[in-house]
């Protein structure tokens, strides 16, 4: 790369740049989200979202991956859906130096166990609703990743992002009621499903034990489509729109 005549790329204070992820995943029916213990200061100790150091030659997103597997384990992760959700740059967020992080939304259905690499003591799957403090800004990063993925269920199939590649409409309606916090109401949430075309799809002589009475219900994947119209609104405070 070369640069303009007269520029001076010593003109301003360098900063650096970091790829930090906001990895959620459903276990025993609650929202989890996958974080790593600090192993090194500042914050050591604290738990924090998995992440780090933007290397020269590499984007932010092969970091973030990168970062995933050395401080987690979690290398082989097919399944794993990742967007950008934000850029943090406010200048007091990093104790160290100024420091900007490029933010990553991730998914994971059942994820394997994590193991603990590279500056993270310890890597763990916790309850979203029990964490506490989290390092840096990172309770910002992990609200804001939380409505993300709350908000795209209401008008994307993110949802079967969450569920193993065969899964039953329960499972799927599990999904919603875990990422908002709600109760939905089942016969209205399957007629809603499967009238929105390419949502999902049934597979063929597919069906699955739930552990009641009833017969073994179908099972579906996901559909071709890329959006949900109409969207499949959060219920409201006045009630169950669901």
């Amino acid at each position: 790369m070369t640069t303009s005549p007269g520029y001076d790329k010593y003109a301003f204070e360098p900063f650096a740049v970091t790829a930090d992820l906001a990895v959620l995943t459903i276990r025993a029916g609650a929202l989890h989200v996958l974080l790593v213990e600090r192993g090194q200061e500042p914050y050591a100790g604290h738990w924090a979202l998995p992440g780090g150091f933007v290397a020269p030659d590499e984007s932010a997103e092969t970091a973030a991956r990168r970062e995933l597997a050395e401080e987690t384990g979690l290398s082989d992760v097919s399944g794993l859906h990742l967007e950008q959700l934000r850029t943090y740059s406010e200048p007091d967020r990093d104790p160290r130096m100024r420091v900007v992080t490029v933010a990553f939304a991730a998914l994971l259905p059942d994820p394997p166990e994590p193991h603990a690499g590279s500056d993270a003591a310890q890597a763990r799957w916790l309850p979203y609703d029990s964490l506490g403090p989290l390092a840096f800004d990172h309770d910002r990063i992990l609200a804001d990743a939380h409505e993300r993925v709350g908000a795209k269920l209401e008008y994307s199939c993110l949802a079967t992002a969450f569920c193993p590649p065969e899964f039953t409409l329960g499972e799927l309606q599990q999904v919603y009621e875990t990422v908002w916090g709600t109760e939905l109401d089942r016969p209205n949430f399957r007629r809603k499903v499967l009238a929105t075309p390419g949502f999902v799809e049934p597979v063929p002589g597919g069906a699955k034990l739930t552990g009641g009475r009833g017969k073994p219900a179908a099972l579906y994947r996901t559909g071709d489509a890329t959006a949900l119209y109409p969207p499949l609104l959060r219920p409201t405070r006045e009630g169950r729109s669901a």
